[in-house]
């Protein structure tokens, strides 16, 4: 008996270094997930501002073939637009009672719906309108504002379009603004 080698000190050892590589493991595999999430928000993110720029570019250009009415103030100031209405823009006459109606659809995202829920645009999305002193040449500058709700608490944005939509301290709201420049053509 004096020949066999003492195996007791070393038993339970390899179930000891199993189990920290699974806490090791474990611990990675969260931070992943973590990863994976944050990625996922940030890509909702820049989804959201892309298509906002997108309608915002759009209202933009429609204002800028349709100058005339603009500089006389047919695109109003003062009004949020973005909430689902059930009026048919094909009826209207007027260029920018139409632009105004059908751009109000594609905010509201009444392009995409189901189960009775507009999916077609921003979470939460509102636009504004604001004219912005032009120069002392003629020009009429005009902003457009999108805002939605973001998935992350940040900073709130200065601009108040959509303010108080998206949480008491609006951290949760975002926004782009373009200003649209209209040119004085008069001789």
């Amino acid at each position: 008996m004096a020949d066999r080698p003492c195996v007791t000190a070393a038993r339970g050892f390899t179930l000891i270094e199993v189990l920290i590589t699974l806490v090791i493991v474990a611990i990675g595999l969260l931070g992943l997930a973590g990863l994976q999430l944050t990625s996922m928000n940030s890509q909702l993110e820049s989804y959201q501002r892309a298509q906002a720029l997108m309608l915002v570019e759009d209202m933009a250009n429609r204002i800028r073939a349709n100058a005339e009415e603009a500089r006389a103030g047919a695109y109003p100031v003062g009004t949020e637009y973005g909430l689902a209405t059930d009026d048919d823009c094909t009826i209207l006459t007027v260029i920018a009672e139409r632009d105004l109606c059908e751009w109000n659809d594609a905010v509201a995202g009444t392009g995409v719906v189901e189960d009775g829920r507009n999916l077609g645009s921003m979470v939460g999305a509102r636009a504004c309108i604001e004219n912005i002193a032009g120069s002392t040449d003629g020009e009429a500058i005009i902003r457009l504002t999108m805002a939605w709700q973001g998935m992350v608490a940040t900073a709130a944005p200065v601009s108040t379009c959509g303010i108080d939509a998206y949480g008491d301290d609006d951290a949760f709201r975002r926004t782009v603004s373009i200003d649209t420049v209209l040119a004085n053509m008069a001789p």
